[in-house]
């Protein structure tokens, strides 16, 4: 459905709200009456950075230890299951890395699991699609081993949870060859045109036309993307519950291939990180908000979505400091990422690190331009505490990939979110 026909639609209900032939309300907004004044780029919510991730059992951590040395503290930390990051967590947007594996087997064998006597396998990894893993042969345990899987589950809690606020899900390909010197590491498939239309026809299969927001709902009649944002804005909280929409990280060759014959990605399935003044431009990644706080608002306050990172690398969960995080709040970015939702997952450093909302409700009020009829508590109130305390730095354990995660508790990657590269470098 267009936007302007959304937005037609929505004023009958209002219209129809006045004479008395319609609630005034949802259940998920009660009194406040906030779901028809209030759009998804007015709230700002906390997510999750590489939120498949597994750390490592032990024997592999050691091994990877011997070749990098400092660098696999990069990797020692783990997520708990996308829907219990949703229910027991309150994250509401989420990144997934992506490889492609059009024939299956691509990366069913990974080198570190041979090497350290792992045994087999998941046999999921030898059927064609979409696989979801940090860096092949290396650092591949996820708690969701291919996109199919992934999507499912969101899916499912979606379904189970209908007002919930649209949840973000961000895409980053990766397809570089990996170099840690003198090793047969397996060469990703690339992501060309084909393999790019494939990952379309994925989310497609999972996700129909009527739960997602793309890129065609958003430009409605208006020559560009860009335009639309900047013009009519973004749909309202009660056109947005229950759904979700996708995002792409990567943006160079990455973008330019997702736009060639959608150049306002014209039946796309996920937004382009972009740059303001592109055709394209709705959605812009800036990871470091420190020092560029008042860019972020100013895109914000222009209509963009926005994703940004409130710490990296471990730094801030060791040394308690804030001022990254802090930064990334203030700016308004909708979507404030970390390896550190809960604060049990930095307490084995010592501190008491941990990325809320402020005021610790599921989602706020973005502090750049939310109306003033906005109120923090109804945007979402799907939460309960965990069930269990979360995993911890020291001595990872892990289960196999297709059971319950276990270990380490962060130690995110760099903010650049790029691929691997080079050796001694964990990154993405």
């Amino acid at each position: 459905m267009g936007h302007r026909l959304r937005r037609l639609l929505m004023v009958a209900t209002m219209t129809a709200v006045a004479v008395g032939l319609a609630p005034a309300s949802s259940p998920a907004t009660g009194a406040e009456g906030i779901d028809d004044a209030v759009r998804l780029n007015q709230v700002q919510v906390v997510g999750s950075h590489n939120s498949y991730h597994l750390a490592a059992p032990k024997g592999e951590s050691d091994l990877r230890r011997q070749f990098v040395g400092a660098e696999e503290d990069k990797l020692q930390y783990t997520h708990v299951p996308l829907d219990q990051q949703f229910a027991h967590q309150k994250v509401r947007q989420i990144e997934l890395d992506v490889f492609n594996d059009a024939q299956g087997g691509r990366y069913a064998t990974p080198l570190i699991r041979v090497a350290t006597n792992g045994g087999p396998y998941d046999p999921a990894m030898r059927r064609p699609g979409v696989k979801v893993l940090h860096i092949q042969d290396v650092d591949y345990h996820s708690n969701c081993l291919t996109l199919i899987a992934c999507l499912t589950t969101v899916k499912a809690w979606s379904d189970a949870n209908p007002s919930h606020l649209p949840l973000a899900i961000l895409v980053e390909l990766k397809d570089t060859p990996l170099d840690l010197g003198g090793f047969d590491f397996v060469t990703p498939e690339p992501f060309d045109t084909a393999a790019l239309d494939a990952l379309d026809a994925e989310i497609r299969r999972v996700f129909g036309e009527d739960r997602t927001i793309d890129p065609d709902d958003i430009r409605g009649s208006h020559d560009t993307l860009e335009e639309a944002v900047l013009s009519d804005g973004w749909p309202t909280l009660a056109e947005s519950r229950g759904k979700v929409l996708f995002l792409m990280d990567n943006g160079g060759l990455y973008r330019d291939r997702y736009r060639q014959g959608h150049p306002n990605l014209e039946g796309r399935a996920l937004f382009t990180n972009s740059t303001p003044g592109q055709p394209d431009a709705a959605f812009v990644k800036m990871n470091e908000p420190v020092g560029r706080e008042a860019a972020i608002a100013d895109l914000v306050r222009k209509g963009y979505l926005v994703r940004t990172r409130a710490d990296a690398n471990t730094q801030q969960a060791r040394s308690g400091d804030t001022t990254m995080r802090d930064a990334a709040f203030r700016s308004g970015a909708q979507w404030v990422s970390t390896d550190y939702p809960v604060a049990d997952y930095a307490r084995p450093f010592g501190t008491n690190y941990v990325v809320e909302v402020p005021g610790g409700t599921v989602a706020r009020c973005n502090p750049v331009n939310a109306p003033a009829v906005c109120r923090d508590a109804p945007l979402d109130t799907i939460y309960s505490p965990p069930p269990a305390p979360p995993p911890t730095v020291a001595s990872p354990t892990v289960t196999s990939p297709t059971g319950p995660p276990a270990g380490s508790g962060a130690a995110p990657p760099s903010p650049a979110a790029e691929p691997v590269a080079g050796p001694a470098r964990f990154t993405g």
